[in-house]
């Protein structure tokens, strides 16, 4: 039998329909508002590629070194094209169209979505791996079957299994045939806060269909209710600029702009919301578990269309909250009882926590194989080559670097303590001494403390899917070395807001074009490619914004193949940014290629980002060459960063090239406005993001943006500052990115000023 009716499945067959289809029978079993459908069965899959004798071949091809980005594109192809050029038996076509046309009279149109047997295990989520299709007839009904089956072997799913080490024959395939709801209104539910596991229910909503909130493409409505008195607590209106919708025309699902006088209109009443809440409590109590449920509107009728358990509430989370406050109130009696005999010397402290161990001085980089795990590196300044051996230490001292310093960042990234700044620390200490940093309070002490009275950074529990912070302004996170990626996600943020491909260059040791004459130009693109893609499966479906190569001349200066960059009197005024980029677009093409693999592997999560923009001449250029990459525009979100003045008061012609978001870089937009270098002692004090002159740049960009539909971030450490974010919010920027430290504070101040807002239109 080649399809199962939905009320005919139950959460036991989920070997046989898969997850999603399990937990649609279990819904339509209960009760509850489900569409019609049936399942294609993961047997019939399985049977499709036995008897048709491709089995053996489709799991060889597939066997490859994941690693290998050509080996792996070159699998999926012939994994793609092994399942779509194999004819469906006509049985199995047969009883498809049979049972699409028992769904009632007519050509109706339904969505066609994978089911795989292997979703939602607990120790590894294959979900969002494969194809839907939406708003889908008979005459194309088999052939997307067969897409959702070929779709097992995308270039994701096959990364993702090799690198997990499940066996790609041990997983089958079913997909749903489901009436399609043309919803008017959709979103999701929590039947508990899906960070803290609060007694809230907390639903999103926008116009039209609900892929475009699954996604994260459009900001929804957010709607908190007390489960208790049900009450509703907050209700934050986004300002919802898209949404999904069918074409009338056409049947295809396509983007359409809200009409204006829905824009800022609440999407849910009082009494949808209402009903929403009693159906998420009857999918908790069904499954006797917090559920996350996604819903549509069509008529006046609400449909249920999934339901799975909240994976991201931590039971412990409160705990470790507790044990957060008691660490600091011990931590605070003891270093006020020690006197300050034993500190050696200070610093700033950069990246928070107590670490001990020995310091291990490095003065050049061959003395990285000497730096063990738990030991202190103590050096002059840290530089990319050195991400392998600061991820095993303990925590970082240097001579050198500040609080937007190479050390500063990536130890904040990776969550190990550090104090930069010290002046001494390379001649002051010997190798092997036992030492104490405060990365709070930047001081380095000698002696080692007991393991028990040392103190990690506090790590609170953070979802791992992409759970949106409950804000209407994105919250995203600055990433700088891809190592960082699982840790960032874990903030709960809403995406990457800033990836920079420069700390992938450099850490290779050698200028690009050094290190493509010594390995080829395809090692180079790997080695984007793999950067690139750490980030970008840690996140999916959450965007990830990377940013193209923004490497002074004299960082590169430092590696090997350097000594043929220019000498500038001041790197950071000159050949850096897209002006490197389009002077040099044949080492440029290479970065566009990487995007092009990236996209081509599935990634579409990928935003592409350019630096140091001064006009729309610069981003119609830019435009050009990605175009000649085999990148399209017009399907991929990019944009541009806006770090000179120049940039700010010409968003306008800027936009004409059909960008779709820019980006403040605060630190150099306020030393180019303020013309202070903010690495010389003489004038920092004079280094000011909150000048009147760099808001009111933002300020006006920002209001022009909003006119012309560009979406509007901040990646710049100012972003973590609780004034520029209560600024930025109030002026209606899209998102805000935060470092991984800073993200769950601006969260919280996101929503504080969020909720004043609302207060203040109504009073």
């Amino acid at each position: 039998m080649a399809v199962a009716w939905l009320d005919d499945v139950r959460s036991a067959d989920v070997d046989h329909v898969g997850g999603k289809a399990a937990s649609l029978g279990e819904l339509t079993a209960a009760g509850l508002p489900v569409p019609s459908g049936f399942v294609v069965t993961a047997a019939t899959y399985r049977e499709f590629i036995e008897d048709a004798g491709i089995d053996e071949e489709l799991f060889a091809a597939v066997d490859v070194d994941h690693e290998d980005t050509e080996a792996l594109r070159e699998a999926h192809e012939r994994a793609h094209e092994l399942i779509m050029e194999t004819p469906v038996p006509d049985d199995v076509r047969d009883g498809i169209v049979s049972a699409y046309r028992d769904l009632g009279d007519g050509e109706r149109f339904v969505a066609v979505r994978s089911s795989a047997t292997a979703e939602d295990l607990p120790d590894a989520s294959f979900a969002g791996q494969q194809e839907t299709f939406l708003n889908v007839q008979e005459a194309d009904l088999v052939e997307r079957v067969k897409e959702c089956w070929a779709s097992l072997f995308s270039q994701r799913a096959i990364y993702y299994r090799n690198r997990q080490g499940f066996p790609h024959r041990e997983v089958d395939i079913a997909v749903v045939v489901q009436e399609m709801v043309d919803a008017e209104k959709s979103g999701v539910l929590f039947t508990s806060h899906p960070s803290t596991g609060e007694p809230q229910i907390i639903i999103e909503a926008a116009w039209g269909l609900g892929e475009a909130v699954v996604s994260g493409s459009v900001s929804p409505d957010n709607y908190v209710i007390d489960r208790e008195t049900a009450d509703v607590e907050t209700v934050t209106v986004a300002d919802k600029k898209m949404m999904m919708v069918k074409d009338e025309e056409t049947g295809e699902t396509v983007e359409r702009e809200v009409p204006d006088e829905k824009r800022s209109k609440r999407v849910l009443s009082d009494g949808e919301i209402a009903e929403l809440v009693e159906l998420g409590e009857r999918v908790e109590d069904h499954y006797g578990t917090p559920q996350d449920v996604e819903w549509a509107i069509h008529g006046g009728e609400v449909y249920m269309l999934q339901s799975r358990p909240i994976t991201t509430i931590d039971d412990e989370e409160s705990a470790a909250e507790a044990s957060v406050a008691g660490n600091g109130g011990a931590n605070g009696d003891s270093n006020g009882s020690e006197g300050d005999d034993d500190i050696l010397f200070r610093g700033l402290g950069s990246s928070p926590g107590i670490a001990s161990g020995e310091a291990r001085i490095v003065t050049k980089l061959d003395h990285l194989d000497q730096v063990g795990d738990g030991d202190i590196i103590v050096t002059e300044m840290t530089m990319p080559d050195m991400v392998p051996a600061m991820k095993r230490a303990s925590g970082i001292v240097t001579d050198e670097g500040g609080m937007t310093s190479h050390a500063a960042i990536v130890s904040r990234e990776l969550g190990v303590p550090a104090v930069v700044g010290t002046g001494s620390a390379t001649r002051q200490l010997e190798d092997g001494q036992p030492i104490t940093i405060d990365g709070d309070k930047g001081t380095v002490r000698a002696g080692a403390k007991e393991k028990e009275e040392q103190h990690e950074p506090i790590e609170e529990a953070r979802p791992k899917t992409p759970v949106k912070p409950m804000t209407a302004t994105e919250v995203k996170v600055n990433v700088s070395i891809p190592e960082a990626a699982e840790r960032a996600a874990a903030t709960g943020a809403d995406g990457v807001g800033l990836l920079r491909t420069e700390h992938m260059v450099l850490s290779l040791g050698k200028t690009p074009t050094k290190y493509i004459a010594d390995n080829g130009e395809r090692a180079y693109v790997d080695e984007l490619v793999d950067g690139i893609r750490t980030a970008a499966e840690e996140f999916y479906p959450r965007p990830v914004r990377v940013r193209t190569l923004d490497a002074p001349t004299d960082e590169f200066r430092q590696l090997e193949g350097g000594g043929d960059e220019p000498r500038e009197h001041n790197p950071m005024l000159g050949y850096r940014g897209i002006r490197r980029s389009l002077d040099n677009p044949g080492l440029f093409e290479h970065e566009l290629e990487a995007f092009r693999r990236i996209f081509e592997m599935g990634y579409d999560n990928v935003e592409i980002m350019f630096p140091l923009v001064n006009d729309a001449e610069d981003v119609f250029r830019a435009r050009e060459l990605m175009e000649r990459a085999g990148v399209d525009p017009e399907k991929r979100e990019w944009g541009v960063m806006v770090e000179t003045p120049a940039a700010a008061l010409g968003v306008e012609s800027m936009a004409e090239a059909g960008i779709d978001f820019v980006s403040f870089g605060t630190n150099d937009l306020t030393q180019y406005t303020l013309a202070v270098d903010r690495n010389n002692e003489r004038v920092a004090d004079r280094f000011d993001e909150l000048h009147p002159s760099v808001l009111k740049l933002m300020g006006d960009t920002i209001e022009t943006c909003r006119e012309l539909g560009v979406k509007t971030s901040i990646c710049g450490q100012a972003a973590s500052k609780p004034r520029m974010v209560q600024f930025l919010v109030e002026k209606g920027i899209s998102s805000v990115s935060a470092n991984i430290d800073a993200v769950r504070d601006v969260q919280h101040e996101a929503k504080r000023i969020e909720q004043r807002l609302i207060l203040d239109s109504v009073r």
